[in-house]
């Protein structure tokens, strides 16, 4: 598939972002909806978090999962599901004791991050490659605890999108691949201008896909203004692409958008450069994934 790409829909994150835009999807039925719509527009895969219905804050309600997923699966419309599985991870130092976490701070074990993933089974969910300074916080990812993860997602049967933040997380990656954790083909994605990883540009992306393994799938992203112009980068380069309001909640300066609205402005970046967004059959047999029908 020399002229298509994968585009990826990350519908609504972890962010304090709802208050900040009225198309961020906060319910089941709103997240599914936007699922079901960026699938429309051209979305091949639709990347889910879950937010507290009543707050708009993040949550790890495992039953917020299974009423999103239902939804998705029920529809006429085909997307492939990614959960992550990268939450809890948020680890904020308290001043007055640095050993404990202070306010904001949110760590699960690898056994609760992987919780949703193994009782709904997606055909895709996240595994973030390791720690980094998340801004003014630190996500807790250790190698031990990675090790521990990916043999449960090995063991459900769900293919792991290794999520890589700066090149320290790649050389993890590698060795997770290298000690049999990682089945099949692997599928990195790089999470590009997030505080304080790596930059969004094109020496980046080039750089990072020249690290993976060999034949390994990739995709790239970068947040706000640099969500559409690494489109086209990541495009360009033969990596896959995501857009979608858990990274950027503009169209434009100043204009708001939707899922679908970010998703069909990805599907002209694509056009523009010759290139076709891959339907949901397409990217599933490019993927070589193992549809669940719950």
């Amino acid at each position: 598939m020399k002229n298509k790409r994968i585009i990826t829909a990350a519908l609504t994150g972890a962010g304090d972002t709802a208050d900040k835009s009225k198309h961020v999807p906060v319910t089941p039925k709103e997240i599914a909806d936007s699922a079901i719509e960026s699938a429309k527009a051209g979305a091949a895969i639709a990347h889910l978090h879950v937010r507290d219905p009543k707050t708009g804050k993040l949550s790890h309600d495992v039953e917020l999962f299974r009423e999103t997923v239902e939804r998705i699966r029920e529809a006429d419309t085909d997307v492939i599901i990614n959960i992550t599985a990268g939450g809890g991870g948020d680890f904020v130092p308290s001043l007055e004791t640095p050993s404990a976490g202070g306010p904001g701070t949110d760590i699960q074990t690898p056994k609760e991050r992987h919780e949703p993933v193994g009782k709904l089974l997606p055909e895709i969910c996240t595994l973030d490659c390791g720690s980094l300074n998340f801004g003014d916080e630190v996500y807790f990812g250790p190698a031990g605890w990675l090790r521990e993860h990916a043999q449960l997602i090995k063991d459900s049967g769900v293919k792991p999108e290794m999520e890589i933040f700066d090149t320290g997380h790649i050389r993890l990656a590698n060795q997770l691949i290298s000690e049999g954790l990682i089945a099949g083909t692997p599928m990195y994605q790089f999470c590009l201008g997030i505080p304080w990883g790596a930059d969004a540009d094109a020496e980046t992306v080039d750089y990072m896909r020249k690290r993976i393994v060999e034949g390994a799938h990739w995709s790239a992203f970068g947040i706000g203004r640099m969500q559409l112009p690494m489109v086209a980068q990541s495009a360009l380069l033969g990596g896959n692409v995501r857009v979608g309001l858990e990274d950027n909640l503009y169209l434009e300066k100043g204009v708001l958008g939707s899922n679908e609205q970010l998703v069909d402005k990805a599907v002209s970046v694509l056009n523009s450069v010759n290139l076709e967004p891959m339907t949901p059959a397409e990217a599933r047999q490019h993927l070589n994934l193992t549809a669940f029908n719950q």
